[in-house]
């Protein structure tokens, strides 16, 4: 996959991106990041890439030319190229729309900074995306977030290739939790059924708790999924024993 991010700071993003999965990810050609700073397609020697907006207010906004420019350098050579502009006024990235863009071979990433950038840049056709309901500084952090949540989905960027499968919403759901060693930590102890041996119970277990936790932080995922029988059972037994401890 060829993923390209433009920005004022695409430092930022290459930082974050030579370490962990990513950096392996890179190193093995599952996954190919190109940087543009937009400041080198600017037209003067200071490299100006910031104006007052018309209609006063305040901050600055990024200006179409520069950032054309650098979008036209981004795609060149690309072929079939999907754009997106990292914007709080964009559509909200979830589980679904990760595997959608997994779908296209090449991305342009735009990171915008300040108020936001000249709105005819975007006239052109290109997509807006939010990585959430907030304001960051700048898109770098969210340009790393949406590279992050893609290449994990990617054949071999893992470790083992059932992580992926079975983060959380992969399929939905928040995630199971987790326990490692040792056996007992400060009094508490890992659930028996995780050292039992028995995959078939540790299936359920894990399902049933996944289930569960998302009934209780996030009852808007269960709202908007068909369940199983065997799910619909699971997540009745989970809140039979969730209320049978004195919580309503």
């Amino acid at each position: 996959m060829d993923i390209d991010v433009v920005a004022l700071f695409p430092d930022a993003v290459r930082a974050f991106c030579e370490v962990g999965v990513l950096g392996r990810a890179q190193e093995r050609g599952i996954v190919r990041l190109r940087y543009w700073d937009v400041r080198a397609f600017a037209d003067d020697a200071r490299q100006t890439v910031d104006d007052r907006p018309y209609g006063g207010g305040p901050g600055m906004v990024l200006m179409a030319e520069p950032l054309a420019r650098a979008l036209t350098a981004a795609k060149e050579g690309r072929g079939a190229v999907r754009t997106i502009y990292l914007s709080p006024s964009g559509r909200r990235l979830d589980e679904a729309g990760v595997r959608e863009l997994m779908g296209a071979g090449s991305l342009v990433l735009v990171a915008g900074r300040y108020e936001g950038i000249d709105e005819r840049v975007l006239e052109a056709g290109d997509e807006e995306w939010s990585i959430g309901d907030y304001v960051l500084s700048g898109g770098e952090v969210a340009a790393g977030v949406v590279i992050d949540a893609l290449v994990r989905q990617l054949p071999g960027a893992l470790g083992h290739e059932d992580s992926a499968r079975e983060d959380s919403f992969a399929h939905g759901l928040l995630d199971h939790p987790h326990y490692t060693r040792p056996e007992e930590w400060r009094g508490r102890e890992v659930p028996p059924v995780l050292l039992s041996g028995d995959h078939g119970r540790i299936r359920r277990w894990r399902l049933k708790a996944a289930l569960g936790r998302t009934w209780l932080r996030r009852p808007d995922l269960l709202a908007g999924r068909s369940l199983t029988s065997e799910e619909q059972g699971l997540l009745e037994e989970f809140q039979q024993e969730y209320r049978g401890q004195g919580h309503e």
